[in-house]
């Protein structure tokens, strides 16, 4: 038997052996590296992971079977994105009766149909309540042009401010 064994455990099959201890010895090291570095990016306690990694093979697959989801700098990327596009979405402002998102130009809000802004009466451009004149026509506003004062007697509409201020004193 020991001939036997003499004679398949040569030098070249021990160089062989030693080559292949030597390698997983390094992918055990780099999978703790591994281990170690991913649990820091996805914000996980670093150390834990570490010490479970040590286990070798198990431990690697313990981690990643329950590591997080998102690294770190991913899960904020998609924070700011949200954020974003909530303050593009402020950009437009919503309806004060049923909050429904509207945008600055708009007179009705297209779901509750509440008015929103007046009209100019002379060039029927949407404004803002608080304006006291039009910025596109210089029309004063509540006042009635002078060329359209007898062509058109239309009643000048009131915005939702107005009609909250009218109803809140009732």
């Amino acid at each position: 038997m020991s001939e036997l064994v003499s004679q398949i455990w040569t030098p070249q099959m021990q160089a062989a052996f030693t080559v292949v201890i030597v390698l997983l010895v390094v992918l055990y090291v780099l999978s703790i590296v591994w281990v170690v570095r991913d649990a820091y990016l996805r914000g996980a306690s670093w150390y834990i992971w570490a010490i479970v990694a040590l286990v070798p093979i198990v431990g690697v697959i313990a981690y990643c079977l329950l590591r997080p989801p998102m690294l770190r700098i991913d899960k904020d990327e998609q924070e700011l994105e949200v954020a974003l596009k909530q303050r593009e979405l402020m950009k437009y402002g919503e309806c004060a009766t049923c909050g429904y998102p509207v945008q600055m130009d708009y007179v009705l809000c297209p779901n509750c149909h509440t008015q929103l802004k007046n009209l100019c009466s002379h060039c029927e451009k949407a404004l803002e309540p608080a304006w006291t004149i039009c910025p596109y026509c210089a029309t004063p506003v509540g006042g009635v042009s002078k060329s359209r004062s007898t062509s058109s007697s239309r009643p000048r509409r009131r915005t939702h401010a107005e009609r909250s201020h009218a109803s809140s004193e009732a």
